[in-house]
């Protein structure tokens, strides 16, 4: 992705720099000087990845990235705002040739597309950060013991802990999660951006979430892009579960939950252990209803044919923009956010937390913390 994402970037900038910024009314010099800082902005991964730390994180002031993730927001709204317009344009053209070139070139709609594009970044960023509001979902398990009638999971997912989203950020969310008073507390990945020794401060206050039945956690596709192995020491000293194929169980009187957890497929490219669900489940007795915690929901097909009761999931961020959520959502095979049915399990998607500070903008997928409240089907 790191050797990808400057050339897509690239391609957008040659198309805003053709459609926007060739046809604005100005002298030469001072359009020359604008595409050049929309390159610069078009470029800013591959800036941060080569002198401020990695591209999973950047080691900048929060101030700095505020700017920075506003400045890229406003440059990608800016092409997909053009190509609406384009689009929209070549529409008409095909029924008015007059009216479709009035569209396409007229200059104050192209002068507002870049003020909307601003705008809407800023709104963005400011969803992108702000400390989650709390989504309740109530979900009938089949085969849920009568015991567990009313059990309750808080759901954090995709914390991704940075200098965007540092101890702060963190410990309001943990405030916030803690006043749930859940049964259990359950982390379906992506805690954490960049080193542990670097991150040490802003995931300490994970070790204050409390719940009746402790915290489980699992390794999302981030956690193996920096020291997979020191990431889970340091979760574990805060007190996180982490079930890494494999499984725990809650009992409430005679009756037993079962609580599995898969690694993720990232780990096959760092030499760590890859997804393996018949090692999650070994060992359980039949019957007993299984929750699966897995990073990406892109599996629960399979995982439903295994006998799965409900899969939590996160990873897609719930698409973060509305519109291209679409995209996200293909990609993950249909699942992007929300509650599921697949065959007889029930899938859920929290749209997460936090997000990568890389592309810190959410419009109209806004994040969560997720109290679920599980009931027997009947």
């Amino acid at each position: 992705m790191g050797t990808i994402l400057p050339f897509i970037t690239g391609a957008i900038w040659l198309y805003v720099l053709g459609r926007f910024v060739r046809p604005l009314p100005w002298r030469v010099g001072a359009r020359a000087a604008l595409a050049f800082v929309i390159f610069l902005v078009a470029q800013y991964h591959w800036f941060t990845r080569h002198f401020f730390g990695s591209l999973a994180s950047p080691e900048l002031p929060r101030a700095v990235l505020l700017c920075l993730g506003w400045a890229f927001g406003a440059f990608l709204l800016l092409g997909m705002l053009l190509l609406l317009r384009d689009v929209a344009g070549g529409l008409v053209f095909l029924v008015s040739r007059g009216a479709g070139r009035a569209v396409l070139s007229g200059r104050t709609l192209h002068r507002s597309l870049g003020a909307l594009a601003l705008v809407l970044s800023a709104l963005g960023t400011w969803q992108a950060v702000r400390v989650p509001d709390v989504k309740t979902v109530t979900i009938a398990i089949p085969g849920l013991p009568p015991a567990f009638d009313g059990y309750r999971i808080a759901q954090l997912t995709d914390l991704h802990a940075s200098r965007l989203l540092p101890e702060s950020w963190m410990a309001a969310v943990v405030a916030r999660t803690n006043a749930l008073d859940a049964d259990l507390i359950v982390i379906t990945g992506d805690l954490a951006d960049g080193f542990p020794e670097a991150r040490a401060a802003d995931v300490r206050p994970l070790g204050d979430l409390r719940a009746r039945d402790g915290v489980l956690a699992i390794p999302g596709n981030h956690e193996y892009y920096a020291d997979y192995r020191s990431w889970m020491a340091a979760y574990r000293a805060l007190g996180l579960g982490m079930l890494e194929n494999g499984h725990v169980l809650i009992r409430r009187g005679g009756a037993t939950l079962a609580v599995a957890g898969l690694t993720d497929r990232q780990a096959g490219r760092f030499g760590q252990p890859r997804p393996d669900l018949d090692a999650a489940l070994k060992g359980l007795e039949p019957g007993v209803p299984v929750i699966l915690l897995a990073h990406r929901p892109d599996r629960a097909a399979r995982h439903a044919r295994a006998g799965i009761a409900l899969q939590l999931s996160g990873h897609t961020h719930g698409g973060q923009i509305l519109g291209p959520h679409l995209l996200t959502q293909w990609v993950n095979k249909g699942f992007v956010s929300g509650l599921y049915r697949v065959g007889a399990m029930r899938l859920y998607v929290s749209n997460g937390a936090g997000l990568w500070n890389g592309l810190a903008l959410r419009l109209g997928r806004p994040s969560e913390i997720t109290r679920i409240v599980l009931r027997a089907e009947e």
